[in-house]
């Protein structure tokens, strides 16, 4: 657990409630007195690495690792998690762009940082796109089959 009481608030939120967007967990901190931004709340999600989950009825929640049963430690565990959230990978220019479910760009972000891609100078994700940005531009097809065979993709999409 966080030593935050922010951090550890969110877990406690996170496991109590089925929270779907980072607004709505944004609007739930700030009913209990905690006064953040969406960036800051962005920040904490990957910090405590809250990931995506299906719920029965199709609708998408944050959740814990330990909830998930996912061990972010073990990289082939992210082909599965990559798997149920990217919906396509494109190339423009030095950037690499991965399109997800709603709201699970966090988490994709996240996988991709983990596996320590040396093409890749940095990424941003925003609810539902991470920006991956590619060092050599000449590397660029590279970081993209990469990520396919790692998500379980077809051919490159430009």
């Amino acid at each position: 657990m966080s030593k935050n009481p922010r951090q550890t608030r969110i877990v406690e939120l996170v496991k109590e409630r089925e929270i779907e967007t980072q607004e709505e967990l944004q609007a739930l901190l700030k009913e209990d007195g905690y006064d953040v931004t969406q960036a800051t709340v962005s920040r904490d999600i990957k910090k405590l690495r809250l990931t995506k989950v299906a719920l029965s009825d199709g609708r998408y929640k944050y959740a814990t690792v330990a909830e998930t049963g996912i061990e972010y430690q073990e990289k082939g565990k992210f082909r599965t998690v990559l798997g149920q959230v990217a919906l396509s990978v494109a190339g423009a220019g030095n950037l690499v762009i991965v399109k997800t479910i709603p709201g699970a760009a966090q988490a994709a972000c996240a996988a991709i940082d983990s596996q320590g891609y040396k093409q890749i100078a940095g990424s941003i994700a925003g609810d539902d796109t991470v920006f991956l940005a590619v060092s050599d531009i000449t590397e660029v097809d590279n970081v993209i089959r990469k990520l396919q065979e790692l998500i379980g993709m077809g051919a490159i999409r430009k």
